[in-house]
């Protein structure tokens, strides 16, 4: 898997290039949370939950249905009220953030794939281009060599064109329409 940290970057990321203006606090919570909460099927190990399992690691959570419910749970539930960010296109956002996390994982180097389309096809995919080192699942793995090594990764493939999209969007959004249609 990617790490939790690059997971989380990315959305912040994306967040700051998708938001028009200022968002309050309680976006940003949800826009981490639907990025890293596919990786809550590794507590799946601990109670004799295998890998290849349906809801073992890289599984259901990690499937695009899993994004939908996500998303669509998070703008339902947890955005009522909250003016601009309750707004139905914010779905879109957070079903991205979600299926972002299992094209991340499928862009590393190690583990079964993730079922993209679980729980109506549990097949386990991967891109045929994979630059991205799978990062450990402990915390005493992530500070370790293989630990750096992982982040370097992530800072060259993940990191940097996320700071590149950013600055894209937001430089283009200074550019009026008209001087564009010239």
């Amino acid at each position: 898997m990617a790490s939790a940290v690059t997971h989380a970057f990315f959305s912040l990321a994306l967040g700051k290039a998708f938001a028009r203006e200022e968002m309050p606090w309680r976006f940003w919570i949800f826009a981490i949370g639907c990025s890293v909460l596919p990786d809550i099927d590794v507590v799946g190990f601990s109670f004799g939950m295998q890998y290849g399992d349906i809801f073992g690691h890289r599984g259901f959570f990690h499937s695009l249905f899993f994004a939908f419910l996500l998303s669509m749970s998070v703008i339902g539930l947890g955005c009522k009220g909250y003016g601009k960010f309750s707004r139905p296109w914010w779905g879109l956002f957070f079903f991205l953030l979600t299926s972002a996390h299992g094209v991340l994982d499928a862009l590393t180097d190690g583990g079964w794939g993730v079922a993209f389309f679980s729980p109506f096809d549990t097949t386990r995919y991967f891109f045929p281009w994979r630059p991205l080192k799978i990062s450990p699942l402990g915390l005493e793995g992530f500070f370790s060599p293989w630990g750096r090594e992982v982040i370097l990764c992530e800072m060259i493939w993940v990191w940097a064109p996320s700071i590149l999209l950013v600055a894209v969007v937001r430089g283009g959004r200074k550019i009026p329409c008209q001087r564009l249609l010239r």
